[in-house]
């Protein structure tokens, strides 16, 4: 499924907080998970709050709302379930203003969409800190982040790497001079002309990949034609679970071009201070989240075709967060 996470320049980003101010958030239903605390939520700490959470509408996101909004429940709380929100402001401006309570967001996002900055921090947890920092100010709190860090990436086949041999994008880069013609790329339209997609990650390697070896077509397709090799490499999204179910090698991106996209729980501040356990709740849940389970997640719903919800709720029994009821 395309995530659209950090896709919103800033012309759409306006058109999509006008649309998110105009509309409001007036859809959702309760969620009605029969749980109870497991190694969260003991002796009900979120007992008569009242939460909304909302997250994006790809799968990714739909997990990870669904995950929050169990947690609160084992916890003691009524939540609103306003999960999907298409794009990435719609959902965080309810977060902001309040129409919404906590969402699971990305640190590379905030700090590029939604804080201006052009420039990512290179070391994870810097960058969680800083996006931390400046949103204070806009009256959302940032909670521990997560070790899951869904941001770009090549991969390539299992044929072509026991060709190749290539593990990093130095390598690759190594590659494109010693044997030109044997990289060739898959890759979306918008990275093909980003500046943090292709012709960053060219420029920071090295690399000079002619255009005729540079094919644009939608994720979906990419990770089809990769797996079957009519690219070399193809860009992924690094916690995408057809990574696992298609077999395909990630280059590790060794000079960290890429902008680290860690997810974390934003909380709307008023709502944390009312609700202080809810950190309490969510940091054991968001330490054990990490790119493999992101994938084996993910791979079911994409894969499998199963439920998000479900996925989640499954996951979080499995983990002993929470227990049926």
């Amino acid at each position: 499924m395309r995530n659209p996470r950090r896709r919103t320049g800033p012309l759409l980003a306006a058109v999509l907080l006008a649309a998110a101010s105009a509309c409001g958030l007036t859809s959702g239903s309760p969620m009605v998970d029969d749980v109870k605390p497991g190694s969260i939520g003991e002796g009900k700490p979120l007992e008569g709050a009242k939460l909304t959470v909302t997250s994006k509408e790809f799968t990714e996101q739909l997990i990870l709302g669904a995950i929050m909004g169990i947690a609160f429940q084992a916890a003691g709380a009524e939540v609103i379930d306003r999960t999907g929100i298409q794009g990435s402001v719609g959902s965080r401006e309810a977060v902001v203003n309040g129409d919404a309570d906590a969402a699971y967001e990305y640190t590379g996002t905030a700090w590029i969409t939604y804080q201006g900055n052009s420039k990512p921090i290179p070391d994870p947890r810097e960058q969680w800190r800083a996006v931390r920092d400046a949103d204070l100010r806009n009256g959302v709190t940032w909670l521990a982040p997560s070790a899951l860090n869904n941001t770009y990436a090549l991969a390539m086949n299992q044929a072509n790497y026991e060709k190749y041999r290539t593990r990093t994008l130095s390598e690759v880069a190594a590659l494109a001079k010693s044997d030109p013609g044997a990289v060739t790329l898959c890759v979306e339209g918008e990275f093909a002309n980003r500046a943090d997609g292709l012709p960053g990650m060219e420029k920071a390697y090295g690399m000079n990949i002619p255009a005729a070896d540079v094919t644009q077509m939608d994720t979906g397709i990419i990770y089809t034609q990769t797996a079957k090799g009519a690219c070399t490499y193809g860009e992924v999204f690094t916690t995408d679970g057809r990574i696992k179910s298609m077999n395909l090698v990630v280059m590790k991106d060794d000079k960290k071009f890429f902008p680290n996209y860690n997810a974390a729980p934003t909380v709307n501040t008023d709502t944390l201070k009312k609700w202080p356990a809810i950190a309490e709740v969510l940091d054991p849940v968001t330490a054990k989240l990490d790119n493999t389970v992101a994938q084996d997640l993910n791979a079911k719903v994409d894969v499998d075709g199963e439920d998000p919800h479900q996925v989640a709720l499954d996951w979080m029994v499995d983990e002993g967060f929470v227990k049926k009821g």
